[in-house]
């Protein structure tokens, strides 16, 4: 009797829950990612050219940007531009992309410890017949990074590695 009380109980919560989910994730869970283009756009700078944040007070340098030095654990909002310079630190290959990214497959992804220290995520282009290593000099360039499929018509750009062309 009692355990039966609490399912039903258990059931009205969370239909009453799910009546008060925010629009924008109703529409995330449907797979309906509208606000993709707008967040986007509000990370520009990170993702067209490798802009993030210097701790005034350890000199640890920060990116993505996060306003909290993740070294000393104090205020950190002072803006630093990276070189764009790095080596792939290690990487793999992608045969099976998730969607916006289908027509580009195989593609290399790697993790590129940047000069200035950070370590970043990104897909390596321009590779043409020559192999990843590790240690591979590379540089950030702004490339195409994906689209909606056509559902809106929306192309993102952002940040890519390639081999480094000049010293």
């Amino acid at each position: 009797m009692e355990k039966d009380r609490y399912d039903s109980v258990q059931k009205r919560a969370g239909m009453i829950f799910r009546d008060r989910i925010p629009r924008t994730e109703q529409l995330l869970r449907k797979g309906k990612n509208k606000m993709e283009a707008p967040r986007h756009w509000r990370l520009k700078k990170q993702r067209y050219s490798l802009t993030g944040e210097v701790c005034p007070h350890c000199s640890a340098k920060i990116f993505p940007p996060r306003d909290v030095c993740p070294v000393c654990g104090l205020e950190a909002k002072t803006q630093y531009q990276f070189s764009g310079r790095g080596e792939v630190y290690s990487y793999t290959s992608i045969n099976d992309a998730p969607a916006g990214f289908r027509e580009s497959t195989p593609y290399s992804i790697a993790l590129v410890k940047l000069e200035e220290g950070p370590v970043v995520t990104a897909q390596l282009t321009d590779l043409g017949d020559e192999p990843v290593n590790i240690g591979m000099p590379v540089e950030m360039v702004t490339r195409r990074l994906k689209d909606d499929e056509n559902e809106r018509g929306v192309i993102l750009y952002g940040y890519k590695f390639r081999p480094l062309l000049s010293n």
